[in-house]
């Protein structure tokens, strides 16, 4: 069984940052090309430490880029026998909870998940 890294960094999953480029990316890009993807198309820095996840165009491959602290690590995965659950197409970017990347990652619906929140109480009893 593969285990994918651990993508916390150290950080509460709340902190930690995954963006989706909405627009599918040549997949012939490598770490280089992706990582200016992020800076020119995107407007992020790809050695932030957040995690950054591209489509291929037929929906069925992706890609995920991130700074490890030593060097960018690419990650890619083709679904067999179906597409991934993907945003609509469209220019731009936008973020996922870390539930959302694993079940997207697993070719699950994410838009199907939601965190619940809670009110604070006010007495301990």
């Amino acid at each position: 069984m593969i285990v994918l890294p651990d993508f916390n960094f150290g950080l509460r999953s709340e902190q930690l940052q995954i963006y989706v480029a909405t627009n599918p990316v040549d997949f012939r890009r490598g770490h280089d090309g992706l990582a200016a993807t992020v800076q020119q198309e995107l407007g992020a820095d790809p050695f932030c430490g957040s995690v950054f996840v591209f489509r291929s165009k037929r929906g069925d491959r992706i890609k995920i880029l991130f700074w490890d602290g030593t060097g960018l690590v690419l990650l890619y995965k083709r679904l067999e026998g179906g597409n991934f659950v993907w945003p609509s197409v469209r220019d731009g970017i936008m973020r996922l909870s870390r539930g959302q990347f694993e079940a997207l990652f697993e070719g699950l619906d994410w838009r199907r998940l939601h965190a619940t929140t809670a009110k604070r109480p006010r007495i301990a009893s």
